[in-house]
């Protein structure tokens, strides 16, 4: 199968680019960035057409990379039906990300380091989602990290970027280092770090084991997929290019978290504990991010605190034992919020950098093909039927209230408060009179033909690939039957949130005004994002940037390990100054000092012969 070509053929655009790329015209750097991702597309297409994940997984083993007593671990790649949704998402959507990038970077400066960075980022994600074991899945957990740093960070002349870049991947490490852990324990339990073994021996594991395995895969989740305590990276992450936010940060990246929970359903399955706590965490994340997203007015970070909780309904289709159905909002998920971050993308373009929707409106008449491609974004993420995102958010939801009533509630209200904050962004974007003082204009073909496949797998996607289905024979069946009047009420939430913000933003605009100084505390509240980041700022911050500055650095490094080398220093000086007065140069002097030696070494002697 030659699985190793898929995330070979972007490392290979990496190092064509990083390396030469600055002597190459942009057309060429377009031509090695963008082939080298449609390569890897239609590479996994030929490994799909083969038909061999369909009879079962597929495992290709390369070399050992470790051996050492009874731990052996190879570079292995797999390609299940799993693997086959993954693989699909990410070099799809790459591809597509890839492809508008020509037309947004098209003026930006450092152009070959951006394409560069982005297939180093494929190259890692690709492996992780092709390994075979939980080491080299680390291998992409972390490559991926690296590249959300330096693409956070890419407009790294600006304080803010290069604070967000530093942001997310100190947040990133605490979970990371959760995941390390969890690898330690696998290895100790199973003997191996192989997912096949893992899985064969689950079952007979002891279940406090697995609990603690699984609550620690899942603090590493929760860095990487942006769920609560750990997502507070995640919206400053928008200062990098839109793009970025759009491959990164909605489509792929944070989806690793979902995916390596989904990949160790073995062990949850197990450890039931670790499953409620990952279906709680990710019912609190949803609601507590939607909440947030109410009153943005950061286009991006609207579309940022809505990815943050929907990563809180994959979750929760997980933590219900529904793997499936996360999967399958996970690839649904990809389609309409890359789409909404794209659009965003080309508003912005559009206006020459202006990201305050306060500073838009109307644009719906002036940039067409853009208003109407993200409007099925927003038809999608609302979970109108029978777009993409009804099927998948009613399957986790259906699943959710089998597992626990409240929780069903719980996502029902979050659908509501999804299509109100969506709408409402619409609305104040394209609707009413334009408040800018820019002029809008339509994107370029090159962003807005990925705009367009985007739009209609938001539209289409849901009910032309029933991922449960296909899944079926990776995860444990999980019978939960359709309920009408539930999927009627979860609807109904979201078409409320529509009809509210329609309302609020085009019907009645001094309503929303009215509403923020009625309940001006829970507005500022909201609009400062409960203030968490201070709170983590004063809590733990600064009180480690405090406390290494006082401890470790005038303590210990100023105080103990300065003052001991600089005490050493200054004694041997002070020793060196008494013996620097015998080098006078005068030979006289020399002589006399010679001679008083040798007085007192007869002198010496003679006592200690009389002694004797």
């Amino acid at each position: 199968m030659l699985l190793w070509l898929i995330p070979l053929f972007p490392l290979a655009g990496f190092a064509i680019n990083g390396i030469f790329g600055r002597r190459f015209p942009k057309a060429l750097v377009n031509a090695v960035a963008v082939g080298s991702v449609l390569l890897s597309f239609l590479w996994v297409l030929k490994t799909l057409a083969a038909g061999a994940p369909l009879n079962g997984p597929i495992t290709e083993r390369y070399f050992t990379w470790i051996q050492s007593g009874t731990l052996s671990i190879g570079v292995d790649m797999t390609v299940d039906r799993l693997t086959a949704v993954m693989l699909l998402i990410v070099t799809g959507i790459g591809s597509l990300i890839h492809i508008y990038s020509i037309g947004y970077m098209a003026h930006e400066g450092g152009y070959y380091r951006f394409f560069a960075y982005m297939n180093l980022f494929m190259f890692f994600m690709l492996t992780l989602v092709l390994a075979a074991n939980y080491l080299l899945l680390f291998v992409g957990w972390e490559g991926v990290g690296l590249c959300s740093y330096l693409l956070i960070g890419f407009y790294f002349d600006k304080k803010f970027a290069t604070d967000a870049g530093n942001k997310a991947f100190i947040v990133n490490r605490i979970g990371d280092f959760g995941f390390s852990l969890a690898a330690f324990l696998i290895f100790r339990q199973f003997g191996s770090l192989d997912f096949s073994v893992v899985s064969g021996q689950a079952a007979g594991a002891p279940t406090a084991m697995l609990t603690a395995i699984g609550l620690l895969l899942l603090l590493g989740a929760c860095g990487k997929s942006a769920q609560i305590p750990l997502y507070v990276w995640l919206p400053d992450a928008m200062a990098g290019p839109t793009p970025v936010s759009a491959l990164i940060h909605a489509a792929t990246m944070v989806t690793a978290g979902v995916y390596m929970t989904a990949r160790s359903w073995p062990i949850y399955v197990h450890a039931p504990q670790a499953m409620e706590t990952i279906a709680i965490i990710g019912t609190a994340t949803a609601f507590f991010a939607a909440t947030i997203g109410l009153a943005q007015n950061d286009i991006k970070k609207v579309f940022a605190y809505s990815t943050v909780s929907q990563l809180g309904y994959m979750f929760v289709g997980v933590g219900v034992g529904a793997f499936s159905a996360g999967i399958y909002h996970l690839m649904t998920h990809a389609f309409f919020k890359a789409l909404l971050f794209l659009g965003s993308g080309a508003v912005i373009h559009s206006l020459s950098g202006e990201q305050d929707m306060r500073h838009m409106g109307g644009l719906r008449g002036k940039i067409p093909w853009t208003f109407w491609t993200m409007m099925c974004a927003a038809v999608a993420i609302a979970g109108v039927p029978p777009f993409a995102g009804f099927w998948s958010k009613d399957a986790i939801l259906l699943a959710a209230h089998a597992h626990a009533p409240w929780m069903y509630w719980a996502g029902t209200v979050t659908a509501g408060l999804t299509a109100f904050y969506v709408f409402r962004a619409m609305f104040l974007t394209f609707f009413g009179s334009y408040r800018g003082n820019h002029h809008p204009h339509e994107s370029p073909a090159v962003m807005l033909a990925p705009l367009a496949v985007l739009a209609a797998l938001s539209l289409a996607g849901g009910w032309l690939f029933k991922v449960p289905e296909f899944l079926s024979a990776v995860f444990p069946a999980q019978e939960v039957p359709e309920d009408a009047g539930l999927m009627a009420i979860s609807t109904a939430a979201g078409l409320i949130g529509i009809a509210v913000a329609y309302l609020m933003y085009v019907a009645k605009p001094a309503l929303a005004d009215s509403f923020a100084d009625g309940f001006k505390g829970l507005y500022w509240l909201v609009y400062n994002k409960y203030f968490v980041d201070e709170i983590y700022d004063a809590a733990v911050v600064a009180p480690v940037v405090d406390g290494s500055r006082a401890v470790l650095w005038k303590g210990v490094d100023a105080g103990l390990i300065d003052g001991s080398v600089n005490g050493i220093g200054a004694r041997c000086r002070n020793l060196g100054s008494v013996l620097r007065l015998w080098q006078s140069g005068n030979i006289r002097s020399y002589a006399t000092w010679v001679l008083v030696g040798a007085v007192v070494m007869i002198v010496a002697i003679g006592m200690a012969g009389g002694a004797r």
